[in-house]
C-alpha cells in the first residue's frame, strides 16, 4: 500500500534493428519470416548464377558487380520488407536493370534474380515454441508446427507466427472506487498463453491487447465489489476471482489465464493519514483492554488469596513479615504498613530495639568513660 505512485521501472531498453524487424515477422502485417537462412539461400543463388554466367560467356567486372551488387540489395529489402509486394516490385525493377546492362547476355541473370526471390523467402523456420499459421488465397491452408517448412511464393501467406510460451502481462485500474467509496489504484500481473494458435488469430483482430482490456474490465469489477478492508487483506482471492472471469472470457478465444496477481493497492494520502491514525487508536484501546482484564484478573487472584488469611492469622503474619523482609532487604527503603500488623507482628518494640541498638557510643573523655570506683 502506497500514497503515490513511484516510478520503479527501468528506463526502456532500446531494441536492435534486428529484434525489430523479426517482431515484425510475427505480426499480420508481415507475409513471411526473412531469416539468416534465406539471406544465405538467395546468395548462394546468385553465386551459382555468377558461376554458370562465366562459364557461358567472357569475364566481365560488370556482370560481377551487378550479380554481387543484386545479391545484397534484394538481401537487404527483402529482409526489412518481408511483404510480398517488395519482392515483386523490387525483383522486376532488379530484372529490368540486369537486362538493360548485361543484353543480349543477361538471360542467367534474369532466371538467377526470377528463382532468387521465388525461392528464397518461400523457405521459413517455426521456432520450438511457435506455431505459424498459413494462408494460401485469404484462406486457411495449414497449421505449421516447428521446423522448417515451404510456402507457395506470392500465393501463401505466413499470417502470424504465434508464441505458445507463458505471457506475463501487467495492467492497471487508476482512480476506480470500491464499494465503500474509496478511490484507489490498483496494479495487477496476468500470466496467460494461447493454446490454440488458429483460433486466437482467424477469431480474435488483436489477442494480446483484447487480453489486457478484458483484463482491465475484470479488474474494475472486482474493485467496485469489494471495500478498501477486503482488497488490502484478501488479494489473493480477488486475483482468484479476476482469474476465473478472464479465464471464461479468453478460452472461447483458444487463451488460457493462468493466474491474476494484485501487485500494488495505492490509495490517497489524506486517507492513508487518517487509516494511520485509526490503526494508532485501535492498539491504544487494545493495550488499555488488556490492562484492565489484567487488573481484574490481580483483583480475582487477591480475592482468592484473602480466603486463605480470613481464619488463618499465622499465615497472614508469615505474609506480612516476608513483605517486610523484602522490603528491608535493599538500603534505604522505607515501607508502610498497617497498624494492625505493627501491633500483630510486635514492629514497635522491634523497631525501638533496633534503634538502641544502633545509638551512637558517648564522646571519649566524658562522665560515662571515666572508670568507676569501687566502694567497698
Amino acid at each position: 500500500m502506497r500514497s503515490a505512485r513511484t516510478s520503479t521501472d527501468s528506463p526502456a531498453q532500446k531494441i536492435s534493428l534486428g529484434e525489430k524487424l523479426d517482431k515484425f515477422a510475427t505480426t499480420l502485417r508481415a507475409d513471411y519470416r526473412f531469416a539468416p537462412l534465406n539471406a544465405l539461400f538467395l546468395v548462394a543463388i546468385f553465386v551459382i548464377g555468377l558461376i554458370v554466367h562465366l562459364s557461358m560467356y567472357s569475364f566481365d567486372p560488370t556482370a560481377v558487380l551487378l550479380f554481387m551488387g543484386s545479391a545484397l540489395a534484394l538481401v537487404v529489402i527483402l529482409r526489412v520488407s518481408q511483404v510480398w509486394e517488395a519482392v515483386v516490385i523490387f525483383g522486376t525493377a532488379d530484372m529490368l536493370l540486369g537486362y538493360l546492362r548485361l543484353r543480349p547476355d543477361s538471360e542467367v541473370l534474369l532466371i538467377t534474380i526470377l528463382l532468387a526471390i521465388l525461392l528464397a523467402p518461400s523457405i521459413q523456420i517455426a521456432y520450438q515454441w511457435e506455431r505459424a499459421v498459413v494462408l494460401r488465397f485469404g484462406k486457411f491452408q495449414v497449421l505449421r508446427k516447428p521446423g522448417v517448412f515451404v510456402i507457395f511464393p506470392v500465393v501463401d501467406k505466413v499470417a502470424q507466427y504465434v508464441d505458445q510460451r507463458i505471457r506475463v502481462t501487467d495492467f492497471s485500474a487508476e482512480m476506480t472506487l470500491t464499494s465503500d467509496t474509496v478511490p484507489v489504484n490498483v496494479d495487477a500481473i496476468a500470466f496467460w498463453m494461447v493454446w490454440d494458435a488458429q483460433k486466437t488469430v482467424l477469431e480474435v483482430e488483436e489477442f494480446e491487447k483484447a487480453v489486457i482490456l478484458s483484463a482491465q474490465t475484470a479488474l474494475r469489477n472486482a474493485i467496485g465489489k469489494n471495500d478498501l478492508a477486503n482488497l488490502l487483506s484478501e488479494r489473493d482471492r480477488l486475483g482468484q476471482e479476476i482469474q476465473k472471469v478472464l479465464d471464461e472470457k479468453t478460452s472461447a478465444w483458444g487463451i488460457t489465464t493462468q493466474a491474476v496477481e494484485i501487485r500494488d493497492i495505492i490509495i490517497p494520502k489524506d486517507l492513508e493519514d487518517a487509516m494511520s491514525r485509526q490503526a494508532q487508536a485501535e492498539r491504544e484501546r487494545q493495550s488499555r483492554i488488556i490492562l484492565g482484564t489484567a487488573e481484574t484478573e490481580i483483583a480475582e487472584k487477591f480475592a482468592r488469596a484473602s480466603v486463605h488469611y480470613q481464619n488463618n492469622p499465622v499465615a497472614l503474619h508469615l505474609r506480612a513479615m516476608n513483605m517486610v523482609y523484602e522490603g528491608l532487604r535493599q538500603k534505604g527503603s522505607m515501607i508502610i504498613v498497617p497498624s494492625t500488623a505493627v501491633e500483630t507482628m510486635g514492629l514497635g518494640a522491634l523497631g525501638g530495639l533496633t534503634a538502641f541498638g544502633r545509638e551512637t557510643p558517648a564522646a571519649p573523655g566524658s562522665p560515662a568513660d571515666a572508670p568507676s570506683e569501687v566502694k567497698g
